[in-house]
């Protein structure tokens, strides 16, 4: 970690080795990572160039002073990269033409709504326009937004989340099984003030601040604990 964070500052201060050696250190992870994007109709190796890319966001927009490790950070920008190319590389390109005509027949069929008071016929609307149905048709469907599987559905925090990462996985439902039985295992390790802590914590999602009021200590103790408990966590992890 100390390593990273050298390599890291230099590369804030235009060092092109620290930022490349940064890249190569972090190759596995981005790779780690195109992995569960295989079988999407574009090669792994492409989808690797565009994870190193937001590897190297990841690497010039880390804060030092973030009390998370850069793997942490990294992971979810390199993902969001390769979510916006297949986003982005799988839309329906269409004309400038076709998009303008669909607007005159959006404004057209408003008009004709309200002075027919009823919805048009798409000869009807075709005449008003002055073309034909076929392209009446042609610019009402280009008008209309492809839902894709790679479409942006979140919003703040979760703003890289797509309708894909909604579908069910069997790989990730086993992983999360396999998690949670894991984590049980280690709650069950600790004491009962820690466990209440880390409960109250990671399953309620209360502050350090709510917590050290509930106990009646600070939130200084309450941040050391914190630190002290998942470190003896991850240490049981690892044995």
């Amino acid at each position: 970690m100390e390593e990273t964070t050298r390599l890291i500052r230099l590369a804030h201060e235009g060092d092109q080795k620290a930022r490349d050696q940064l890249v190569m250190d972090n190759v596995g992870l981005v790779w780690s990572i195109v992995r569960r994007f295989a079988g999407r109709g574009h090669e792994l190796e492409d989808l690797y160039q565009i994870g190193c890319i937001g590897l190297i966001k990841a690497i010039d927009k880390f804060n030092l002073e973030f009390d998370v490790k850069f793997s942490t950070y990294a992971v979810p920008m390199i993902t969001g990269e390769i979510k916006r190319f297949l986003r982005d590389d799988g839309m329906i390109k269409v004309s400038r033409s076709l998009k303008e005509l669909g607007m005159r027949v959006s404004s057209t069929r408003e008009q004709m709504v309200w002075e027919l008071g009823r919805e048009p016929g798409l000869e009807e609307l075709a005449a008003r326009v002055g073309v034909s149905c076929e392209e009446v048709a042609a610019s009402m469907e280009a008008a209309t937004e492809v839902e894709s599987i790679y479409k942006t559905v979140g919003s703040g925090e979760d703003q890289n989340l797509c309708l894909l990462d909604k579908l069910p996985d069997e790989r990730e439902m086993q992983e999360e099984l396999l998690n949670s039985m894991v984590l049980g295992q280690l709650l069950k390790q600790l004491n009962e003030k820690d466990r209440e802590i880390i409960i109250k914590r990671y399953f309620d999602n209360q502050t350090q601040s709510q917590i050290a009021a509930e106990l009646n200590i600070s939130q200084v103790q309450v941040s050391r604990l914190e630190k002290r408990i998942l470190r003896q966590m991850r240490e049981c992890l690892s044995r």
